[in-house]
Parts: C-alpha cells; structure tokens; sequence
C-alpha cells in the first residue's frame, strides 16, 4: 500500500470513528467547509457542512437519531489527480425515535487535500446495500 492511499484510509477511518461515537463534532470536521452530500433518504442535496449539520440536528430533535456503531468493510481507495475516491460498504446501527435500527449501505466519498497537506471529504453519496 502506498503512502497516499493509507493516508487517505487514515482520514476515512477517522470520519466513520467519528460517526460510529456520535462525535458530531469529530465527524463534521472531517469535511471542508464546501462539502456536498448526495442522501437517497433525502430529496435534495445538501450544498454544504453547514447544510449538512443542520440536518443532522433536526434529525436528532425531531427523530431522536443517535447512531449507535458504524462498521466499514469491502474498502477501496482510487485516485483522479488530486484527489482520493474511498468507496466501502458500510453498516450502521442507528436510534431513531427510540427504537434501533440496522441500515446496510454503499458510501462514496471523495477526499482533497487542504493546503496543510490534510485529506479532507468533499462529497459523500450514500446510497442503500443491493
């Protein structure tokens, strides 16, 4: 494994950790400001963090969400130029309204490097397991 692609897993590692605990603050950190967010729960794409947190915060006082673990498997890292797709398929245990939930999905996400040298997420689509 190259440097590049194990510093890329690092970042990918650090945001589904992040996820896994409900650290929003962790988590959102994990993404540049100018991030977007392609949901297949959701009918439209949220055009920012800040769009993003906002919706992570009415999920939680309106549904009660907590996720409750997160586990990443089948993982793979490409590159294009400057930046790093990480695809995996991801499974997560969720509260929603008090009740536990097991969601199965693919994610895409696809990291940058800011000006430190730090791979940042710019995109994720989520979408439902086959």
């Amino acid at each position: 494994m190259t440097e590049p692609q194990s510093a890329v897993l690092a970042a990918a590692d650090a945001l589904v950790a992040a996820f896994a605990r409900h650290d929003r603050k962790a988590y959102f950190a994990a993404f540049a400001e100018e991030a977007s967010f392609l949901f297949y729960n959701l009918d439209r794409r949220l055009e920012s963090r800040a769009a993003y947190e906002a919706e992570w915060t009415l999920w939680e006082e309106r549904d009660g969400f907590r996720v409750l673990a997160c586990r990443s498997t089948d993982r793979n890292v490409q590159f294009a130029g400057d930046a790093a797709i990480f695809t995996h398929a991801v499974e997560t245990d969720l509260s929603i309204g008090g009740e536990t939930v097991t969601n199965n999905e693919r994610e895409t996400i696809v990291f940058t490097r800011d000006p430190s040298g730090r791979w940042l997420a710019i995109h994720e689509h989520l979408s439902p397991a086959a």
